[in-house]
C-alpha cells in the first residue's frame, strides 16, 4: 500500500483551515480585550488626575470637580437604565415573535406557542425594574 500524497493532502488542509482560523480568532479576541481594558484604565487614570489637580487648585475647583463626578455617575446610571429598557424591549418582542411564529408553524401542537411566554415574561421583568424598581437620580 503505497502512500498517495495528493489524498493526504485534501483531507489535511480541510482540518487545518479551521484550526488555523480558530487560533487566529481566539488571539485576535485576546489582544482586542486587553487593549480594550487598558485603554478604559487609561482613561480612568487621566480622569482622576484631572479631577485631582482641579480639587487642588482651590475651594471652586473642589466644587466643580465633585460636580464633574456626580454629573459622570448620573449619566452612567442613566445609561444602564436606558440598556435596561432597551433589553427589556427586545425580549419582550422577540416573545410575542416567537408566539406568533409557533402559532403558524405547529398546529399540530395546540400549546407550542405558549413557549413564546418565556422570553415575554423576561422581558416584562426587565421593564418592570427598569421602569418601577431602579433606583432613580
Amino acid at each position: 500500500m503505497a502512500f498517495d500524497a495528493d489524498s493526504a493532502l485534501i483531507p489535511m488542509a480541510a482540518m487545518l483551515v479551521p484550526i488555523v482560523g480558530s487560533i487566529a480568532l481566539f488571539s485576535f479576541l485576546a489582544v482586542a480585550a486587553w487593549s480594550d481594558a487598558r485603554r478604559k484604565e487609561r482613561e480612568a487614570y487621566y480622569t482622576s488626575e484631572t479631577l485631582k489637580k482641579i480639587a487642588e487648585t482651590s475651594g471652586e475647583g473642589a466644587k466643580a470637580a465633585m460636580d464633574m463626578l456626580h454629573e459622570q455617575e448620573r449619566n452612567m446610571m442613566r445609561r444602564r437604565r436606558d440598556g435596561q429598557k432597551l433589553g427589556g424591549l427586545i425580549t419582550f418582542a422577540v416573545g410575542i415573535g416567537i408566539m406568533v411564529f409557533l402559532k403558524a408553524v405547529a398546529r399540530d401542537e395546540p400549546g407550542a406557542y405558549l413557549s413564546g411566554l418565556i422570553p415575554l415574561l423576561v422581558g416584562a421583568a426587565l421593564l418592570v425594574y427598569a421602569y418601577v424598581l431602579a433606583p432613580k437620580e
